[in-house]
């Protein structure tokens, strides 16, 4: 079966989202609150940057490619790469990711010469949408993670 994303879709992958409970410790409160400030904009939902550990194997307008993701929601993702893609056409994407398998269709939203192309998802298999829910958990848990700092080197005085 596949999903056509509509709101009320859209809405259960969003309520399925490691959120925090009303009931959470302050830390987890204030670590989600960070995260929204991040990730504010006029979206209905936010997005999440990946790093380097997305990428996606996809067609579009008969050519194929492999790409990283930018940036992701359960409403798209923002592709890197130099190939144009004329807006308004479709493509299917495979996500080459540990969380299993996940594949979506999507439709070109806007286009920024020799940087990317955003991807509007359309529709999304019932077995993949779970993989769907746990990259976008694993990616916000890694966006609210601090990076490891270097320890600094304090010369001992004599």
């Amino acid at each position: 079966m596949i999903w056509l994303l509509s709101s009320a879709t859209l809405g259960w992958v969003v309520r399925s989202l490691n959120y925090p409970p009303k009931s959470a410790d302050p830390e987890e409160i204030r670590m989600a609150t960070a995260l929204a400030k991040i990730n504010y904009s006029r979206r209905m939902v936010s997005r999440v940057e990946t790093g380097d550990d997305v990428w996606v194997y996809w067609s579009c307008g008969g050519m194929d490619d492999v790409s990283r993701v930018c940036d992701l929601s359960v409403g798209g993702l923002f592709l890197s790469t130099p190939t144009k893609r004329p807006v308004g056409a479709r493509a299917k994407l495979d996500f080459l990711v540990r969380e299993g398998q996940i594949r979506v269709e999507a439709v070109v939203q806007h286009l920024i010469p020799n940087g990317g192309v955003g991807l509007k998802f359309t529709a999304i298999t019932d077995r993949d949408c779970p993989n769907l829910v746990a990259l976008m958990n694993r990616m916000r848990t890694l966006a609210c993670t601090p990076a490891p700092r270097a320890r600094l080197f304090v010369a001992a005085s004599h």
